[in-house]
């Protein structure tokens, strides 16, 4: 083959190349999977612990706990850029227990955290699949303890409804983008039962109003039991109505926080909670909390609780923290409100105390 002929083809050869490499660093450039996690494990401690069989005291408890702070969890996230100011989005999230390495801190499926796929633009987001509710979002967002594992609103929450409005199957929910400080969600989750669309039927919306360092934020639920997620093993289906209203204010490193929930079973309960609280960085390193959450049957005044709780949290990095938990419970009439999601989620009749340590590494 004569040298220009060579020549000729090496450099065709070589445009190629550059061509295919620049495709796929603006392919790499425009799409991205992020893998993350949470890594939590506790020391707990409870005066008091029930007896699974006759619901009286046990005596007190020493026990290593899973998830303190937050559940432990991995999952992967990804994006691609679709031009035009969209993107697809999707997350998968698997909770897992830190004792013993088996799912936990979800519906105990593969991925019974997160399992969603969606779009994104400026006119909001569109997501579709497993996936957490307007209501829960709006009562984890005015907690004041942020919905720790111990000592906080989402004890009352699993205590009163399990996981159902936490982890949504057969869900489609719309966020709407911000406007003028006003922002909507609404999900629907489909029961998927033939000849019967009611079975298992969730639905659920927010209106969040945001000025300043203001923030106030109102979430409804309704939910019908039956359907394809009845048999999922973390009941997500108990049929409820709820309400809630809630409003924090930032002064600086201190939050303020205060909320009113409902959680109104037909025929059972109808319990109310009524919390407030604060956090307050004292520096950028150590964060220190505290809340008051009441709840009371609005079927039979017998039956309320009072909870308290502080914590103090200690950054040995951007990844790792250290922290402390202390709080009580004091239940009467058929109220069980317990300290901890993990191992004390149900408390006796009487004043329950605990204290908690632990460590947590996100990545």
């Amino acid at each position: 083959m004569p040298a220009s002929h060579r020549n000729r083809i090496g450099a065709i050869l070589g445009l190629m190349g550059a061509c295919a490499l620049g495709s796929a660093q603006i392919a790499h450039a425009q799409s991205s999977v992020t893998l993350y996690g949470i890594v939590d494990a506790s020391l707990l401690y409870t005066s008091q612990t029930p007896n699974a069989k006759t619901g009286q005291n046990a005596g007190h408890q020493f026990s290593f706990t899973d998830g303190g702070v937050t559940g432990s969890r991995f999952g992967m996230r990804g994006v691609e850029d679709l031009g035009g100011g969209m993107r697809a989005i999707f997350e998968l999230e698997s909770g897992v227990s830190i004792a013993n390495g088996s799912l936990s801190n979800s519906n105990r499926n593969e991925f019974g955290r997160q399992a969603w796929v969606g779009v994104d633009s400026r006119f909001g987001t569109v997501k579709a699949g497993l996936q957490f509710s307007p209501f829960f979002l709006a009562v984890y967002d005015f907690d004041p303890r942020e919905m720790s594992y111990f000592g906080s609103g989402l004890v009352a929450y699993l205590n009163n409804v399990y996981a159902t409005g936490l982890f949504n199957p057969n869900a489609i929910s719309y966020t709407s983008p911000e406007i003028a400080g006003l922002q909507a969600s609404a999900l629907m989750a489909l029961g998927g039962t033939a000849g019967d669309f009611q079975a298992g039927r969730q639905y659920s919306a927010s209106l969040r109003y945001h000025l300043g360092s203001l923030t106030v934020d109102a979430a409804l639920y309704s939910g019908n039991a039956g359907g394809s997620a009845a048999s999922i093993v973390i009941p997500s289906v108990v049929a409820f109505d709820g309400r809630a209203l809630g409003a924090s204010y930032a002064f600086n490193n201190l939050i303020v926080k205060a909320s009113y929930v409902q959680y109104k079973v037909a025929g059972s309960f109808n319990d109310q909670v009524y919390s407030g609280g604060a956090s307050y960085h004292i520096t950028p390193a150590l964060n220190v909390d505290a809340g008051v959450w009441y709840t009371h049957d609005g079927n039979n005044s017998t039956n309320h609780s009072v909870m308290a709780s502080t914590g103090l949290e200690y950054s040995l990095s951007r990844a790792t923290m250290i922290y402390g938990q202390v709080g009580f419970v004091n239940n009467h009439g058929a109220m069980h409100t317990g300290l901890s999601v993990n191992n004390a989620l149900n408390e006796v009749t009487g004043t329950t105390s605990g204290v908690n340590v632990g460590i947590r590494h996100m990545f």
